[in-house]
């Protein structure tokens, strides 16, 4: 058995990724064409000998209990130990909705006290790596402290994303900021953890605080009770539609950081079967990643697809996410684009079309690279033209176009064929 069990966080909403998680919660958004992104910290549990897990949901749970369901594809289906879906509650001392990371373990702390392992890993669902937690358990072991938090260098035009520590020369953690504006460190904290079982217990039953990051971490740090563990390897949190983007495009690389064809360290995921790809007579593909069930008739390049994915002859996909079963029909052009599920891109319609680099008003700060965003279950009328920053808000039909947005600052930007740039379409579900 193994000396740790671990508890995923899998219940917040991330506004961030805009139209992704207005449906579903952030680790069950698809990553990598057939993946998602709780299926790396569930992959690295199993392959790192962790078959105990509890994974704590409360935002929009339906597609993640959906995809985890017993946990059968990553040897989880156990009648001891195995996955365990833990909702939220009423009753009880602690019974109601979540309020961050430690609120929701001490919500749960019946259940952590049922255990029979000594340490618990504290995950976050939405991250993309692959680790083998056994070192790092084994160096919280060696250390001798109640807590230990694994960290990796960031850029230092990144640091504000993150929990930000200083260490000294035993790996004991003497400062944490928690993203701070400026800093001339670079260790951020992975979200991964690794507590004494009672210790947890004990501090979560007489101290406040929602946030492990926020709240917990800087009184434990200046108490003396954290170590550090560098974590050398690819590691990249994608909670911004610009990182999720980014995150996907660096699998195409030649070599990339992230490999997910390793035997050794497989990242299982609840798969659907599929024909194989299919590419017509007048296919192009070139640099990119293709699931089961694609069938290409046009042209894809630099762009991810999952599975089911279908491109029209003489339609164009370029430097794109197109997500499960979307449709883009022929004469279709979709340029740099995160397109969601069962979307149907009608002909000659041209997404992610302008030289206007407008921000967009829901996420200024966020949407102002040029990426076009199209909700699941959208509709884009035929021989449309959307500009770039555009928020095609999930399940906007014909008549969305028509109408405009749902949004006062955008309206009268939709005139039924041209969707300026920084425009949103559709009501948003959040």
């Amino acid at each position: 058995m193994s000396c740790a069990f671990a508890v995923i966080m899998a219940g917040a909403d991330n506004a961030d990724l805009s139209v992704l998680t207005e449906v579903r919660s952030e680790p069950a958004v698809p990553f990598a064409g057939k993946f998602r992104l709780i299926d790396f910290s569930l992959s690295n549990c199993v392959n790192s000998g962790i078959h105990n897990v509890a994974v704590l949901t409360q935002y929009r749970p339906r597609s993640l209990n959906d995809h985890i369901g017993i946990g059968k594809p990553w040897d989880l289906d156990r009648s001891s130990g195995g996955v365990r879906l833990l909702q939220p509650y009423r009753g009880g001392p602690y019974g109601d909705w979540q309020r961050g990371s430690a609120d929701a373990i001490r919500r749960n702390l019946d259940y952590v006290l049922q255990q029979k392992e000594e340490r618990v890993l504290i995950l976050s669902g939405k991250h993309i790596y692959l680790m083998d937690y056994r070192p790092f358990l084994e160096h919280h072991q060696r250390t001798g402290a109640p807590v230990t938090i694994a960290v990796r260098r960031v850029s230092r035009h990144e640091t504000h994303r993150f929990g930000i520590i200083s260490q000294d020369t035993d790996d004991r953690v003497v400062e944490f900021q928690e993203k701070p504006r400026r800093t001339q460190q670079n260790l951020a904290s992975m979200g991964v953890y690794v507590f004494s079982r009672d210790f947890l217990v004990e501090l979560l039953s007489n101290a406040g605080g929602d946030d492990i990051g926020r709240d917990i971490l800087p009184g434990l740090v200046e108490q003396g009770h954290v170590a550090s563990y560098t974590y050398p390897g690819y590691w990249a949190d994608a909670s911004t539609v610009q990182a999720y983007w980014d995150a996907n495009m660096s699998l195409l690389a030649e070599e990339p950081a992230l490999n997910l064809y390793a035997p050794e360290w497989v990242v299982h995921t609840r798969s659907q079967e599929r024909a194989p790809v299919k590419l017509g007579p007048a296919a192009d593909v070139d640099g990119a990643l293709l699931s089961n069930g694609c069938q290409i008739e046009g042209e894809v390049e630099r762009s991810v697809l999952s599975p089911g994915v279908q491109v029209g002859e003489g339609a164009v996909v370029r430097d794109s996410v197109i997500l499960n079963d979307t449709v883009i029909e022929s004469g279709a052009v979709v340029e740099r684009c995160v397109i969601d599920k069962e979307v149907r891109i009608r002909q000659d319609a041209l997404v992610g079309h302008s030289d206007n680099n407008r921000p967009n008003p829901e996420l200024p700060a966020r949407l102002n690279t040029g990426l076009t965003l199209v909700g699941k279950g959208s509709v884009v009328p035929a021989g449309t033209r959307l500009g770039r920053n555009v928020v095609i808000h999930p399940f906007s039909g014909a008549d969305a176009f028509r109408d405009g947005s749902d949004n006062d600052n955008d309206k009268g930007k939709s005139n039924g064929k041209g969707v300026e740039s920084g425009t949103s379409i559709g009501r948003n579900l959040r």
